[in-house]
């Protein structure tokens, strides 16, 4: 159901307290948000300036226009806090297709914007899937391999990513959670140096 802001900057402050407790261990506050149907967020900004890692999804109005959804997902690529797009073409195997998206146009504004791009390794999403996966590594984009866990018992379902970018052909490079704490860290700073502005295009 989603986290109320109060809540969620709880659930800062608590991470904020373990890591004090914590020495050698880095602790990224971190949440996922909802890509509303104009590409904006389900939380302000001066929220989401308080964490160090956010993913936005598109969960509901998942439409059949290509240039919708598109523009959607480049709007949220946009926000300087947003540092991975999640299960982009929101399929469910054998429950429901992919949504239409120019996975090119996304690919591109990734690499530009600084947006890493999911490989969700849920075995009921595996999105992005093989081939979108190669595509993104062909334009230079960066991905992040995430099991999307809702309980302990689904974190071994990174086995399934960690396949699909193989398939994918993905270097450890191409993959953002190969890197250390301080390079993840590095990656979302410079975004939020650069400040992304829409393109023409975008």
């Amino acid at each position: 159901g989603g986290l109320k802001p109060e809540r969620l900057l709880q659930h800062i402050a608590e991470i904020r307290a373990l890591q004090e407790q914590f020495e050698g261990l880095i602790l990224f506050a971190g949440t996922e948000v909802d890509i509303l149907a104009d590409g904006t967020l389900d939380y302000p900004d001066e929220l989401l300036a308080k964490l160090d890692f956010v993913v936005a999804s598109i969960h509901f109005g998942l439409g059949y226009d290509i240039e919708s959804n598109t523009q959607r997902t480049l709007a949220a690529m946009h926000n300087p806090f947003v540092n991975c797009i999640g299960h982009p073409t929101g399929r469910l195997i054998n429950e429901r297709d992919s949504i239409p998206l120019d996975i090119e146009a996304v690919c591109r504004e990734a690499v530009r914007t600084g947006t890493a791009l999911e490989i969700n390794a849920n075995y009921y999403r595996l999105d992005l899937r093989d081939q979108h996966a190669r595509v993104a590594r062909d334009h230079g984009a960066t991905l992040i391999i995430n099991t999307d866990a809702h309980a302990v018992d689904q974190l071994d379902q990174m086995h399934f990513g960690v396949l699909t970018a193989r398939r994918a052909w993905l270097r450890d490079h191409d993959v953002l959670n190969t890197r250390t704490a301080k390079e993840v860290g590095h990656f979302v700073a410079l975004k939020r140096m650069k400040r992304p502005q829409p393109t023409a295009a975008g």
